[in-house]
């Protein structure tokens, strides 16, 4: 392929493989740590710590982008790449339930600046159109394959070795991505168009404010959160306490959410040819929705099963995906060229402010007043976002109003331009 001829893309593509897999493998890590140093109270433990990290990427990450042109990229990458080496190191030697908070924090600080980062880096490396748009689409199924394959390596590896091996593992491929950094020629960045660092946060959100489809985007980002906090938060305890498996038994299960995202995001492609994006996102806004109903059923009902479980994980996987995938692609249609990494930038924040919303949920009340109730208000949340998204994004989505920035349903040429890179 063309698009891997380019050397500097291809160093900086196999550092965000190797990044994407250990911050996966630190996810089923933490999750086990947690239920380790709280039994029953790892879900949470696991929320909290969670909750820091969607604090940190909702402050620091629009932050990082506004500041990003004031230093060198390429040494900001390595040096961020190093400190998250360091703290993963770090986590496998805590002895108090404090300790992963204060981590966590630094860990995903560095992610933050970290993300925004590695996004404008991309387009000024892949500078033919066709090549970026195999960029994007690259990045997405590496992204995607992280999902699915993190949690099946953690599971074969956690039949050999103990789970605070993996935060080894994870520290070496985060020194291992600095070091494939190093020898890329990554140019500065050029200031842009707002001098200040609110300007540039705040410009994105205004965009999804005043764009009747990115209102749409804001209501599915709560969606997605509400069913995905269910797998991420709730999955050791419900495996572990519920299901009665083993610390692999975690892993396999968020394997399975994990294909099916994976199956979804390879059929989407062609799906999209025919069938509008909305459309396609809106009936993954139902399907996480009934399948949030469907935990809470069982969980009502004790009917606790593997092969259920399975299932339902898998659905909210293929959820998700149909979601998320088309995201991309509406933002770049709905904003003005120059306005393209402002509109991303928001959108980061504002999914990951949904999380912050889910997550304590999940964790605190599922932990206080059991899985039931806690899934049933995660339910509920799921519906809202859903309505709202049917309410605010018009059923016929045609030419943009006038207040609106000119905007095609499939992108455009343009010449500054943001990546749907899911960096880790």
């Amino acid at each position: 392929m063309r698009l891997f001829a380019i050397r500097d893309y291809r160093y900086l593509f196999s550092a965000q493989i190797i990044a994407l897999f250990g911050t996966g493998l630190t996810t089923v890590a933490l999750g086990l740590l947690a239920y380790d140093l709280a039994g029953p109270r790892a879900g949470t433990v696991l929320g909290t710590a969670l909750t820091v990290k969607m604090v940190m990427y909702v402050v620091i990450a629009p932050l990082a982008a506004a500041y990003v042109t004031r230093f060198p990229r390429r040494t900001l990458l390595v040096l961020l790449d190093t400190v998250r080496a360091a703290v993963v190191l770090a986590l496998p030697l805590v002895t108090e339930i404090w300790h992963i908070y204060v981590l966590i924090g630094l860990l995903q600080a560095a992610s933050a600046a970290f993300t925004p980062t590695f996004q404008a880096v991309i387009p000024d490396i892949v500078t033919d159109e066709s090549d970026y748009t195999r960029a994007l689409s690259a990045s997405q199924v590496a992204a995607t394959m992280e999902t699915l394959l993190s949690p099946v390596l953690a599971a074969a590896a956690l039949a050999f070795i103990s789970f605070d091996r993996l935060f080894l593992g994870t520290s070496a491929g985060f020194l291992l991505s600095a070091l494939l950094i190093l020898p890329t020629r990554i140019p500065d960045a050029r200031p842009g168009a707002h001098t200040r660092a609110w300007d540039k946060a705040a410009a994105g959100i205004r965009t999804f404010v005043r764009t009747p489809r990115l209102r749409g985007v804001m209501a599915l980002n709560l969606v997605v959160a509400a069913a995905g906090s269910i797998v991420v938060v709730n999955t050791v305890n419900y495996v572990r306490d519920e299901l009665g498996g083993s610390r692999s038994d975690v892993a396999w299960m968020l394997a399975a959410s994990g294909g099916g995202t994976l199956l979804a995001a390879l059929a989407l492609p062609r799906v999209l040819d025919r069938i509008a994006a909305r459309t396609v996102m809106t009936t993954g806004a139902a399907v996480l929705t009934v399948a949030t109903i469907a935990v809470v059923a069982f969980s009502a009902a004790d009917l606790a099963t593997w092969t259920g479980t399975a299932l339902v994980w898998t659905v909210i996987g293929t959820g998700m995906a149909l979601i998320i995938t088309p995201t991309g692609t509406i933002l770049r249609a709905s904003v003005a060229p120059p306005e393209i990494p402002g509109a991303f930038a928001a959108q980061f924040s504002l999914s990951h402010l949904a999380w912050l919303i889910t997550y304590p949920i999940a964790g605190r009340l599922g932990t206080n007043a059991g899985f039931t109730l806690t899934w049933s208000v995660l339910a509920v949340l799921a519906a809202a976002g859903t309505t709202g998204a049917l309410l605010l994004w018009p059923r016929h989505d045609g030419p943009p109003a006038a207040t609106e920035p000119a905007t095609r349903l499939r992108p455009a040429p343009r010449t500054d331009r943001s990546t749907l890179t899911k960096a880790a």
